[in-house]
């Protein structure tokens, strides 16, 4: 029979490579989870990706034993594009390490995770790591965790995950802070926090067993989806699975449930036995309170180069939804690219790193548009229209008012930056909210932007003019009034839908001439010249013309007059004449995706 006061749960909450990876190395080897001889850097990071990036995309459950107690560790993710993993972990934990760099100090997702695990209602392990290094600020640091979360510096740890300096220390104090499981009832509930697709055991569910026990072999019943299945094996993660004879109430693990079609099985869903939901069928068994869903907020389409692969796309998207509850996908078609789908993602990071999967782990390659938002239009009918993409942007005599997403943008970083990161916040046009200051030297910016300017590069800008020494956190605030308009490229006359980009009213001119040039520097010469125009509510604001693709149709000749010759230059030009009016351009694919990524 388990000691429930035994167990303790907790994650490690940070931003970004403030180390949360190192911290749990070393709590693998201190606690002899892991063999010193097959121990190595980011154990936790499963994926070839994680690695190569530095960084956890993925949420990683492990089980360790310390001194007679079960320490069960949820390592998350730091990036803002990974947060709903981050809040799914807390809702399967009593606890939670705050890990600060002694560097950086408290950045943006450092306080963006804070909050989330205050409405968790968790407890709370702040820390500083590398404070070996020789810019640490440690007490400066000390004074900005203090400050934040009303502690005195005594509380707050010291320690070096890399050189192993007060590991037991943060240990001991997980010990004895973070409260071990409540239990309240016999009939087995478990809440999915995860999943993941395996050929042979079918989907296998990550979960934190809420009351009761279940043993290898009985009856489950998911139900959310109403399916009912026999367990094919369970365990804990060590990190890898390890198959055991039964789970109990407090514990984190995994039920393999045998289940092949994904989407049965759902993060957020509650798993029974077969015989309880049956026996209290009249009483009514009552599912997990779950997760709230997460909304996609940048939007791109996504196809495969063969189109034979279409059904292999759709699969793949199936399998990686199990793993990253935040995906969302539904089919497209366009005409030039055939079959595809239309996937929304929670930021660019995120959208990155699932098309690197997609072709990483099931060998695709894939076709990606720009990203996009959603918009809303109001008619005159006062009737609500979500727009998609460009394509489904309606004549200006019908649009009443254009709104489009705006988020909370908080930018952490040293005062010292502020008049060159003032001049990028600018070509935001947004809204100054205020200038908080944490600390002598940092300050916390907000501002109020349109989520389709944040997500077009600002990242990278705001990295470039504070050296790196800045972090962005933004939340949804809803949509707001906006004077957007929809530019169309016209090439020989003729429109492109898929060249198409909805844009400022302001910055019309500037994007249709930004996007001509591309064009034009793409597209090879044709035999006539060819137009390329900027169109906004039928008005062509640029211009870019390809000049024709010269030919000396004089050359063969040699003697004779110079009738003969310009009898030849009339024809050519007349033929020019002809195809200028009745010539179309064909676009090979690979220009449209030069033009369009």
């Amino acid at each position: 029979m388990i000691n429930y006061s035994n167990i303790k749960n907790f994650v490690i909450i940070s931003h970004i490579d403030h180390g949360k990876s190192t911290l749990a190395d070393r709590f693998l080897e201190i606690t002899g989870t892991v063999p010193k001889d097959k121990m190595e850097e980011q154990f936790l990071d499963m994926m070839d990706l994680e690695k190569e990036r530095g960084i956890t995309i993925k949420m990683q459950p492990v089980r360790m034993e310390y001194k007679g107690y079960i320490l069960n560790l949820v390592d998350t993710p730091g990036h803002v594009d990974f947060s709903y993993e981050v809040s799914r972990s807390l809702a399967a934990v009593e606890g939670a390490v705050l890990l600060v760099d002694a560097v950086q100090g408290v950045q943006a997702q450092t306080l963006a995770n804070l909050e989330l695990a205050k409405k968790q209602d968790l407890v709370v392990i702040p820390v500083i790591n590398k404070i070996d290094l020789p810019n640490a600020r440690t007490q400066e640091v000390k004074k900005e965790i203090g400050d934040i979360l009303n502690l005195s510096h005594s509380e707050i740890l010291e320690i070096s995950a890399k050189q192993g300096v007060n590991i037991e220390k943060v240990l001991e104090k997980i010990i004895k802070e973070v409260p071990s499981p409540k239990v309240e009832g016999d009939d087995f509930r478990a809440l999915i926090f995860d999943s993941k697709y395996d050929s042979y055991k079918g989907v296998v569910a990550y979960v934190r067993v809420i009351e009761g026990e279940v043993v290898r072999e009985e009856e489950i019943y998911l139900m959310a989806s109403q399916t009912k299945s026999k367990i094919k094996e369970l365990g804990y993660f060590k990190p890898q699975l390890c198959a055991q004879s039964k789970l109990s109430a407090g514990e984190i693990g995994y039920i393999a449930t045998g289940i092949k079609e994904p989407d049965k099985v759902r993060v957020g869903d509650t798993i029974t036995k077969l015989k309880i939901k049956n026996e209290k069928l009249k009483i009514d068994v009552q599912p997990l309170a779950g997760y709230r869903e997460p909304k996609p907020v940048v939007f791109v389409s996504v196809y495969p180069e063969n189109a034979d692969k279409y059904n292999l796309l759709r699969d793949s998207l199936n399998k990686l939804k199990l793993n990253d509850a935040a995906l969302f996908f539904e089919p497209e078609h366009k005409e030039i690219f055939g079959q595809g789908f239309r996937c929304g993602f929670l930021g660019s990071l995120h959208l990155e790193i699932i098309i690197e999967r997609l072709r990483r782990e099931f060998n695709i390659n894939l076709i990606v548009f720009s990203p996009s938002v959603i918009y809303k239009i109001i008619d005159k009918q006062n009737n609500e229209n979500l727009i998609y993409s460009s394509a489904d942007w309606p004549e200006a005599s019908f649009i009443q008012e254009v709104q489009e997403p705006f988020v909370k943008l908080e930018i952490i970083t040293f005062s010292d930056y502020l008049g060159s990161l003032m001049k990028i916040i600018d070509d935001l046009k947004g809204e100054y909210a205020s200038t908080d200051y944490l600390g002598p030297q940092k300050i916390i910016l907000t501002y109020y932007a349109s989520l389709r300017e944040v997500i077009s590069g600002f990242y990278d800008k705001l990295m470039a003019v504070t050296q790196g020494y800045a972090s962005m956190n933004y939340e949804a605030l809803g949509y707001r009034s906006a004077d957007l308009v929809k530019i169309e490229i016209l090439i020989a006359g003729r429109k492109e839908e898929a060249f198409s980009k909805i844009v400022n009213k302001e910055k019309a001119y500037k994007e249709a001439k930004k996007f001509l040039l591309k064009i034009k520097e793409s597209l090879p010469a044709q035999q006539f010249s060819v137009a390329l125009q900027g169109v906004v509510n039928e008005k062509i604001i640029a211009r870019e013309n390809i000049r024709a693709r010269g030919k000396d149709v004089i050359a063969p000749l040699y003697g004779g007059d110079y009738t003969r010759k310009r009898k030849l230059l009339e024809k050519q030009k007349k033929g020019k004449k002809e195809l200028k009016e009745k010539g179309k351009v064909n676009i090979p694919t690979e220009i449209y995706l030069k033009v369009l990524r």
